[in-house]
């Protein structure tokens, strides 16, 4: 899933040792656009995170995933962020190249002459 919004509150960022090593958690908080803006709490684990996008003010696109666990018969749900950009930036992928114009689409070639038909509405007689 996605959400874009503006990064309005970034949390403490909270570090720990696990079985595994260290690892660290970054709480933030964006606000969505609309007429009924919605502020939501997302987390991003590790390295899924780049500080320099986490800066209050910064539109964001943020892909996470949702998940929901029980505890003692309460449901607890985290979003977890596993991309985080700036909104509005092209991702390098799909963008062009510096002085690179793109072509017109193809037209087809293999259009047989008895289905062209003149602006007038007649059939062209021509072959090519």
């Amino acid at each position: 899933m996605e959400i874009k919004g503006r990064l309005i509150h970034l949390l403490a960022l909270q570090t720990g040792e696990g079985k595994n090593g260290t690892w660290k958690k970054q709480d933030f908080v964006i606000e969505t656009d609309g007429q009924y803006p919605k502020k939501v709490c997302l987390s991003a684990w590790g390295d899924k995170f780049n500080e320099n996008y986490l800066t209050e003010g910064n539109d964001l696109l943020v892909s996470f995933d949702a998940e929901s666990r029980e505890y003692n018969g309460r449901w607890f749900t985290d979003l977890k962020a596993w991309k985080i950009e700036l909104a509005g930036t092209e991702s390098p992928a799909t963008s062009a190249p510096t002085g690179y114009k793109a072509s017109a689409p193809a037209q087809p070639s293999s259009v047989a002459p008895e289905f062209v038909v003149s602006a007038e509405g007649e059939k062209d007689d021509l072959p090519f």
